[in-house]
């Protein structure tokens, strides 16, 4: 089980942070300033909304429940955001939390992996449910950033999945 366990956080890290967010920092990079802010229609998120609300999303996960440090979030505001606050600021929001992510995935002790947790909503959830709708939740969302990106700039961005 140790093995598993051992196996499951480092394949989190590296999708977390080997995959995903390099996807995401060569979206930005593509992308205008404005076009991060663009919304397809008013039931739409922009490029921005999304990189804010993985950063809450992301931290509240697993810095907050499965790391079980305190998190303040407000993920409203997530969604409310109509910008601009620079893509590099963005990016740079969003390294900082993945960097304390990481740290936390480094540190976290196996045996905890089915420990239960309450979240901000008060249901429980194990220490690994919320490591795995992190990266669940992280994943959808580049997607959504890859399509938006695609859609603005009608570039092949050259990923690999």
């Amino acid at each position: 089980m140790t093995a598993l366990a051992d196996s499951v956080l480092s394949d989190t890290r590296a999708f977390l942070s080997a995959d995903y967010l390099p996807k995401i920092s060569r979206c930005l990079d593509t992308l205008s300033e404005t076009d991060v802010w663009w919304r397809p229609n008013a039931a739409s998120n922009s490029i921005g909304n999304l990189v804010l609300h993985l950063d809450g999303s992301t931290r509240m996960w697993i810095v907050g429940v499965a790391g079980g440090r305190p998190v303040a979030r407000d993920r409203a505001a997530e969604f409310a955001e109509r910008g601009p606050i620079a893509k590099g600021e963005l990016l740079a929001k969003l390294r900082a939390t993945m960097s304390e992510v990481d740290e936390v995935l480094a540190q976290l002790d196996t045996s905890t992996l089915l420990e239960r947790r309450t979240t901000s909503s008060r249901e429980e959830v194990t220490v690994l449910w919320a490591i795995l709708h992190a990266v669940e939740h992280f994943a959808m969302h580049t997607g959504q950033i890859i399509v938006l990106t695609k859609e603005r700039t009608a570039t092949d961005l050259g990923l690999r999945g």
